[in-house]
């Protein structure tokens, strides 16, 4: 596949996680996905490494259950000759729990296989999340 071709099923996971549809973007990861937020420490209940689509879920329940996306933006895309595609996003959430607001620039790193993605790496403002989640 291509990097516009790639590009393009990225965009649709995106905006699968716009409407709540993690089995739309399930349906495009490869069985075996190879899924991190890149993360020092362990505070987020997304952090850490998820291996395959039951992983995965949690991935995004960690997410639903600490409190509401307020803002996810994509604001570049690109990609390479190997068809893999880097993502420049705009991302903001209210933790429920501390009422604190987060709002930061992350980025994505994705590789297909088959048309599907197969390995996704993330990384975001670690410290500013920790302060949100902490009581």
């Amino acid at each position: 596949m291509t990097a516009e071709q790639n590009i393009e099923t990225t965009r649709q996971m995106y905006q699968a996680f716009g409407r709540g549809d993690v089995q739309a973007i399930l349906d495009r990861v490869t069985d075996d996905v190879d899924w991190a937020a890149d993360a020092a420490i362990a505070s987020a209940p997304w952090y850490g490494p998820r291996r395959g689509k039951g992983e995965l879920a949690g991935f995004f329940e960690g997410i639903g259950t600490t409190g509401p996306v307020t803002e996810f933006t994509p604001l570049a895309y690109a990609g390479n000759d190997d068809g893999d595609v880097m993502v420049f996003i705009r991302y903001a959430f209210t933790v429920t729990a501390t009422g604190r607001h987060v709002a930061m620039n992350m980025h994505h790193y994705w590789k297909f296989r088959d048309g599907k993605a197969c390995y996704v790496r993330s990384s975001e403002d670690t410290a500013q999340v920790a302060a949100a989640l902490t009581p």
